[in-house]
């Protein structure tokens, strides 16, 4: 996700809101986006932890959140703040538009 430019990322932006109309639309957009673009389940390190991110959620207050799963246990972290593997996992790409474009 480094690598993408900045023109690129905007392009990728542009193409997630394309028909979302203030900010929470468009939040809502990136949701959507990133829940279908990227590929889940997958295995990455959270405070020292093995986690496997199952799937993207939606949460009042806390935006979009990748559900982390160990043993029995569940645990909302914020897209922005999930730790990706190397190399990250089909669809991250969608991660680092929204957080080009997070206000």
């Amino acid at each position: 996700m480094a690598g993408l430019s900045d023109v690129e990322l905007d392009a990728l932006v542009e193409q997630a809101v394309v028909d979302a109309y203030g900010e929470d639309e468009q939040l809502t957009a990136f949701h959507a986006v990133i829940g279908d673009a990227l590929a889940v389940p997958f295995r990455t390190t959270v405070l020292g932890m093995e986690v496997t991110v199952t799937g993207i959620d939606l949460l009042p207050g806390s935006g979009i959140v990748a559900v982390c799963a160990r043993g029995r246990h569940r645990q909302a972290v914020g897209i922005l703040d999930l730790p990706l593997p190397t190399p990250p996992p089909a669809g991250a790409e969608w991660i680092a538009a929204f957080r080009h474009w997070a206000p």
